[in-house]
Formats: C-alpha cells, structure tokens, sequence
C-alpha cells in the first residue's frame, strides 16, 4: 500500500527565526556591571555622601579596609603556594617528607611551620592543598594552627611589640605549637572524613603546567576570598557595635580579662603580623591574658571560620573552631602560669 502527499501541502522545511540580538550580548559582563554601579554612583550622590560622613561608617570602612589589607598579600601567598603544591609538587614527596605514622608526622607538620613566613590567611588554602595531594589532615590541620604564630617574621614582630618581655615570645611560640600538636591529635582520634568536604577544583591533570597553575589559583582565589571578605565585613561590624568601655570594666578580673581578650581576638580578626602590636597596646589587661589573644587570634577569628568553611565545608569549621579556641584558651593560660 503507498501513500501519496497532497499537492497543496508545502514540504520545505521552514528556516529557523534569525536570532533576536540582545541589548547587552550573550551575557552581562563585568564592564556591563562597572557601567551600572557608577550611574548609580552618580544618583545617588547625595545620600551615599551623607551616610559615608557618619564616623561609625568610617571606623566600619577603616577596620575592613585594614584587615583586607593586611590579609589579601599573604591570601595571594598563601594560594600561589598552594597552586604549586598542587601543580608541581608529586604526591610521592609527601610520602617522603612526613613520618609514615599520622601520629607522628603531626608535630613534624607542626613545626614547618617555622620555615613557611605566612599568616593565617594564607595557611587555609596551603592547608586544603595539602590534603588533596594526600597529606593526613590530622598534619595538615596543625600546619594550618602552627604556621601562622611560630614563624620567623610573627615571633620577630612580638620581640618588637615586646621589647622589656622577651618571654611573651617563647610562650607565643610553646602555646602555639602545643595546640597545634593537640588539635592534630585531637582529629586523628576524633576527626572523621565525611566532615572535611573540599569544593571541587577543575581537572588538572589534562593541562599543561603553566595553564593548571592559573586554574588552580583562580579557583582558590574565588573560594578563600570570598569568605575573607565576609570575615573582614564582620569584623568590621563588631568593632563598631561593641563597646570600648566594656574592656575596661573586664580587665581587673583575672578569669573574665582572659576570656575577653580571647573573644576579642575572634572579632577583631587581626593578621597574625600584627596583632602583637594590638596587644601590647592593651596594658590594662595581663601577660598572660594578652598571651591568650596572641595565640587564639591566628587560630580562630572571624575571617578565619568563614575561610575555612569556604575551603573545608561548614561541618568542618562548625566543630574545628570552637575546639580550637577552648584548647588555646586552656593552654595559653598554662604556658602564661609557668613562664610569665
């Protein structure tokens, strides 16, 4: 049986529309973006110049703008380092450098950080690559706590801040690496794998070496700055909300001076280079007090938790954090009894 088509039926195919061609492309761009803020920018001249004369958002805008300041160059560090690890350094090093034994390559990684001129900031993403090229996190994790306070240039700054108590250096020094060496242990024995949840970085094993270092530093730039920016906002915000006079209230009790000045170290979420500065500054308060902040502050702060939720997952940070600042509580104000 055949069928026939009718005549009067047209069977060419009908050519699709021609595109319609958008306003702006394919899609809004960062030129496209810069062109609208600064027509607001022009509109809304007046009320921006109004709210911008207010000193509580000029003391918000100089504490964000000082703690990116001095966090971005060693983030920038801090991730270059990492993109080498993960690009250039083969995982056998690894395998070489550190003790076979997790239990014993923690105070080994806890140490490097000695050799390793860096902040806090930058130790995050060192520390997740560190984990991806098969270093136990138990050891990465107290490289992570060890190398922003025991390296050469933070201990060298606390000598200057300190210049009549040379102790403050050795006990910064012994307190930092022995919480680094607890919390090391502490997730070795405690730590489970599901709560370290690193985002997902590109392939780089099909790139040349040159184009998967720039992947790598692209993608951790966008992650670990990111949430630097977010800590900076709020520390920012808690410098203009909490009062000043309430240092002065705590800082004649012995128990309430330290958990001040440790809560303190959180929120203000100073660069390990110069948060020396900020404490000697508070003569008020105790050496042994002080040295509390000097070893929570590079440990756990604002910018620090949201860093590390962004490179290691909110489950991780969300346990990690508030361990680390009850165990650096305990031990600075031990190693302040023995040696101030």
């Amino acid at each position: 049986m055949t069928t026939t088509r009718p005549a009067d039926i047209d069977w060419t195919p009908t050519p699709p529309p021609p595109p319609r061609r958008k306003l702006f492309g394919d899609r809004i761009g960062s030129v496209e973006v810069l062109a609208v803020l600064l027509i607001l920018l022009v509109l809304f001249r007046g009320p921006l110049g109004d709210a911008i004369s207010d000193p509580r958002l000029q003391t918000w805008t100089t504490v964000f703008v000082s703690v990116m300041v001095q966090a971005v160059p060693f983030l920038v560090f801090g991730v270059a380092l990492s993109a080498v690890i993960a690009v250039y350094v083969p995982r056998s090093f690894w395998a070489k450098a550190l003790p076979k034994h997790p239990a014993l390559a923690v105070p080994v990684a806890s140490c490097a950080g000695v050799v390793l001129p860096g902040c806090e900031c930058g130790a995050v993403p060192i520390a997740g690559s560190l984990i991806r090229r098969g270093v136990t996190p138990s050891a990465a994790l107290a490289f992570l706590l060890a190398a922003p306070a025991i390296n050469p240039i933070v201990l060298t700054a606390t000598a200057v801040a300190f210049p009549n108590n040379p102790e403050m250096v050795v006990g910064r020094g012994v307190a930092s690496l022995i919480v680094a060496m607890i919390m090391g242990w502490l997730w070795l024995r405690l730590g489970r794998a599901e709560w370290i949840k690193l985002p997902h970085r590109p392939d780089l094993d099909g790139m040349s070496k040159g184009r998967a270092f720039w992947a790598a530093v692209r993608h951790d730039v966008v992650h670990a700055g990111g949430f630097l920016v977010l800590g900076a906002m709020a520390a920012a915000t808690i410098n203009v909300v909490v009062p000043e006079r309430w240092l002065q209230t705590v800082a004649d009790n012995a128990v309430l001076s330290v958990l001040a000045l440790a809560a303190l170290a959180v929120l203000l979420s100073i660069c390990s280079e110069a948060d020396a500065f900020v404490a000697a500054s508070l003569s008020q308060f105790s050496l042994t007090s002080r040295l509390v902040f000097l070893v929570v502050g590079p440990m756990v702060d604002l910018k620090l938790i949201s860093m590390q939720a962004g490179v290691f997952g909110r489950r991780f940070a969300l346990r990690f954090a508030p361990t680390t600042f009850a165990v650096a509580i305990l031990v600075g104000v031990g190693v302040g009894a023995v040696l101030l």
